[in-house]
């Protein structure tokens, strides 16, 4: 029996293997299907995201950590200063990227919730309970809201630290030599700057997360 009921779920894991990374409406539906409700996989989505800018914005002060010291550096191995600096910018990248993709799965699982939640409004009989649900559902929409637009504050904060950071790095590239990292010295107080800006949309992001997560739970 027990050999069956793996079999099964090893077959049904195979079916569902492609559709789970191609559509997210599947990943939402299975995820109901198992009893993860639109509402749960909503919080989880969330977390997610806050996870993604709490890593994003510790990257991100330290590819300026790295950036700094590279600035008052006198000389020495620029060779191996730049490659620090260019894995710095690789890494930063790559958790911006994160950022991007688990704002977009909250995006998702909130519409599809939403758009649930407004057409079952019409299969009340009861209009007082009908009229408390669509006041949570105001309620929570706003809330969302204001989580979602912090998110895109902090996520619209990255570009242009990122396009920053790649400037110094090509240059660097380009320009091996003491003389060359003189120069980044005058960069440095801008790039602080816009990072200090990031890392405080990021925060303030965090926080929205936080709260919309203990309201929700």
């Amino acid at each position: 029996m027990r050999t069956r009921i793996t079999a099964t779920l090893i077959g049904f894991s195979l079916l569902i293997g492609p559709l789970l990374g191609g559509c997210s409406s599947t990943r939402i539906a299975i995820g109901e299907a198992f009893g993860h409700a639109k509402r749960e996989q909503l919080v989880d989505r969330v977390e997610e995201a806050r996870d993604g800018q709490e890593a994003a914005k510790e990257q991100f002060a330290s590819a300026l950590d790295e950036f700094l010291v590279l600035t008052g550096a006198d000389g020495g191995d620029l060779e191996q200063a730049y490659s620090k600096l260019k894995k710095q910018l690789d890494r930063s990248e790559s958790k911006a990227d994160t950022v991007r993709s688990r704002i977009r799965n909250v995006e998702r699982v909130a519409s599809a919730l939403f758009k649930e939640w407004e057409k079952e409004l019409d299969e009340y009989t009861s209009e007082d309970l009908r009229q408390s649900s669509a006041a949570q559902l105001r309620d929570t929409r706003g809330r969302y809201n204001e989580l979602i637009g912090a998110m895109h504050r902090a996520e619209a904060k990255m570009e242009p630290v990122l396009a920053a950071f790649n400037d110094q790095v090509l240059f660097l590239k380009h320009n091996l030599n003491a003389r060359a990292i003189a120069s980044l010295d005058a960069e440095a107080a801008n790039l602080e700057a816009e990072i200090a800006t990031l890392i405080a949309e990021m925060e303030a992001s965090i926080v929205e997360a936080n709260t919309f997560i203990d309201q929700m739970k």
